[in-house]
């Protein structure tokens, strides 16, 4: 796995449990204890973390998760999602997810003819003063560390709608083609969404290639594009074209 990659998940992982030891986040990120010790000492020394002894815990009121993700990868990032961008049709009602990348393809669709459902709060500040967007805001519960909308109304909200494509975001892929995500409060979420969308475009940098997450949000089966820049495993993209997936590496 990617030092990004592993430092990206490391930050998810305090974030969301607190404190955690050496053994337990390199059993979980499946490398070893002298690398975890390595990044913990990085991550320490940009005030991402505190290091304690035997582990580290999130620092106390830094709650700026996207900001710190948006950062990483940010050039792959754009490209993956200008192509995104390149696929959606005028008059269409796009989908967006989550995440840092989902919320750059929203800045690479400003200026269009379109309606765009989102739960995502960074998305509706990118397009708030686009006004040739028609823009939906799902409801449901702010994750303000994530700018994101949860829970049971935005499940409800997307039961009501139909959109011709979703851009979905994903913590990781692993090798059979599975989407995974970390955080488990968005997997039913983005259930949901894919479940209210025609047309399903999953978009991953390659960092995220096999890649890892406690929980499955979809099968292959469920993909129709991938959208990741070159250096993605081979043989997760070799999986998900097999499984009728349209690949395509920026």
């Amino acid at each position: 796995m990617l030092r990004d990659r592993r430092h990206e998940l490391i930050l998810r992982i305090l974030r969301s449990e607190g404190t955690a030891t050496v053994e337990a986040l390199a059993e979980r990120l499946d490398t070893s204890v002298a690398t975890i010790r390595r990044d913990l000492v990085q991550l320490d020394d940009e005030g991402l973390l505190r290091r304690v002894y035997g582990g580290a815990m999130p620092i106390e009121g830094k709650d700026e998760p996207f900001l710190d993700v948006s950062a990483v990868r940010a050039e792959q990032k754009d490209r993956i999602a200008q192509r995104c961008a390149q696929l959606v049709k005028d008059g269409e009602t796009v989908l967006l997810d989550i995440g840092t990348t989902a919320h750059r393809v929203a800045r690479h669709l400003r200026g269009r003819n379109l309606t765009v459902v989102t739960s995502s709060l960074a998305v509706l500040e990118e397009l708030n003063d686009d006004e040739g967007i028609q823009l939906l805001l799902l409801g449901g519960m702010v994750r303000r560390d994530y700018r994101s909308l949860v829970g049971f109304l935005t499940e409800d909200n997307l039961r009501q709608i139909k959109a011709d494509r979703l851009f979905l975001g994903t913590s990781g892929v692993r090798p059979g083609g599975h989407v995974m995500d970390t955080t488990v409060v968005e997997v039913p979420v983005k259930r949901a969404m894919i479940a209210a969308s025609d047309h399903v475009v999953l978009v991953a940098d390659s960092g995220k290639f096999p890649g890892t997450g406690m929980a499955r949000v979809c099968g292959p089966e469920q993909l129709d594009v991938v959208v990741t820049d070159a250096g993605a495993d081979p043989g997760t993209l070799s999986t998900l074209r097999e499984a009728g997936v349209e690949v395509i590496e920026v």
